[in-house]
């Protein structure tokens, strides 16, 4: 085999030469991942040079990992790992073999992969990354979906399908912590981050980077062990254990390991875990529904003191009032267009502050009315227009993707 972590005196030519490109161009990317913003103008420099990049490009990517300036450090990255691996290969080539280095960078990308495991796993687990879909996905068309929309509403629906996903990724990282079960925590990363990838790639994500570094990491320590496998699950051939390679031979090793993995656990659960819970309470499904909380159909509408007919093509008039999150609210438009605004509800005074995004000033500028359950007035000024609407609450959960639920026995699929 190629690369093993039984330690070996004399490794050949290829192990040392794979080996060599692997560590660099994985350290190099570990590394870039957290500092690649310090080293933003050489990197520019290899995107304007030898990918003739000549369109202005934002660093942070608001989000994205694909971005430009991250496949421009991709590409760098490439190229820094070949330079260093003919220089490696060139300075060290009467070196026998690297049983230390091979150790210790294993350990490396072990500790990356358990990290972003844990960390998915458990925003997934306490369903952060995708909330159930909001009050304003509930009234967009399906046809005016973003693949990734489609793609986090599919997954936000189902708390059981996120648990189930989630739990896959933390047990795939738990189980590359003890070397014991590293072979099959990395055959299981590789499992579900391909899984991931591919949905990456499929519905558009812009986490396909990662998830296939993730992916590849996961493979090479996996690779290490491939004899065992191959005698296992493909030649029917008997396999034996092998040493793996010990930095020392004291006996206070293992103890120190064992503490320090604990250690790491503990640390990463504690950083996580909480989290978890906070993110969850506050914009997930367990969230405090704010007051007005509900989709708000206009069935009153005057504009500076004009009444406006409910017509589909007037850009002007409002639909819907959508109130989701605690001082957040949207308005769709009577042509479907989405607004969004910050909302804020006095429920004492009966007054509301509503004011697009991030404005500079914020006052009272609507009182409501709110007698009942199902109805509600505005009566007020937005945008230097004078408002008063009357709204009938609409039943949300009577919504065919509210209202099915989960059933044992189907006479027929119910595929609506």
């Amino acid at each position: 085999m190629i690369l093993s972590l039984e330690p070996k005196a004399n490794w050949s030519t290829m192990a040392k030469i794979v080996f060599r490109f692997a560590f660099c161009y994985f350290t190099l990317y570990i590394l870039l991942s957290f500092t690649s913003s310090l080293f933003q103008t050489p990197i520019r420099w290899v995107g304007d040079v030898f990918l003739n990049i000549d369109y202005k490009y934002d660093v942070s990517g608001y989000g994205s990992g694909d971005n430009t300036f991250s496949y421009v450090s991709l590409f760098t990255n490439f190229l820094l790992s070949i330079i260093l691996t003919l220089i490696w290969s060139i300075i060290d080539r009467k070196r026998a073999s690297y049983n230390a280095l091979l150790y210790w960078f294993t350990v490396l990308i072990r500790i990356y992969i358990i990290y972003f495991m844990l960390v998915y796993g458990f925003i997934k687990v306490f369903k952060s990354q995708f909330p159930y879909p909001s009050l304003t996905r509930m009234l967009q068309p399906l046809g005016e979906f973003s693949p990734m929309g489609l793609a986090w509403t599919y997954m936000g629906y189902s708390n059981g399908f996120n648990i189930f996903t989630g739990t896959l990724e933390v047990v795939a990282g738990l189980l590359l912590i003890p070397r014991r079960t590293q072979s099959l925590g990395a055959l299981m990363v590789a499992g579900v981050m391909t899984h991931v990838a591919v949905m990456n790639f499929m519905f558009d994500i812009p986490v396909k980077i990662f998830s296939v570094h993730l992916v590849l990491m996961a493979i090479f320590i996996f690779s290490t062990d491939i004899k065992r496998i191959l005698n296992v699950f493909f030649l029917n051939k008997p396999t034996k254990s092998y040493t793996h390679y010990r930095p020392t031979k004291e006996p206070f090793y293992n103890v120190l390991t064992t503490w320090l993995k604990v250690s790491f656990l503990l640390l990463v659960l504690a950083l996580i875990v909480p989290r978890g819970f906070s993110s969850q309470k506050k914009w997930g499904d367990q969230r405090a529904k704010p007051h007005l909380y509900g989709i708000w159909e206009s069935s009153y509408f005057i504009k500076n003191n004009d009444t406006l007919p409910p017509l589909t093509t007037d850009s002007n008039r409002w639909r819907y009032l959508i109130i989701d999150y605690k001082d957040r609210a949207s308005v769709k438009l009577m042509t479907d267009d989405v607004l969004y605004y910050e909302f804020i509800v006095d429920s004492t005074s009966k007054k509301i502050s509503m004011y697009k995004r991030n404005a500079d000033t914020l006052y009272y500028n609507f009182n409501f009315k709110h007698p009942n359950s199902h109805y509600l007035e505005l009566n007020g000024v937005l945008d230097n227009d004078s408002l008063n609407i009357i709204f009938n609450k609409i039943d949300h959960e009577s919504f065919l993707l509210n209202s099915r639920g989960f059933n044992w026995i189907n006479e027929m699929p119910y595929n609506r």
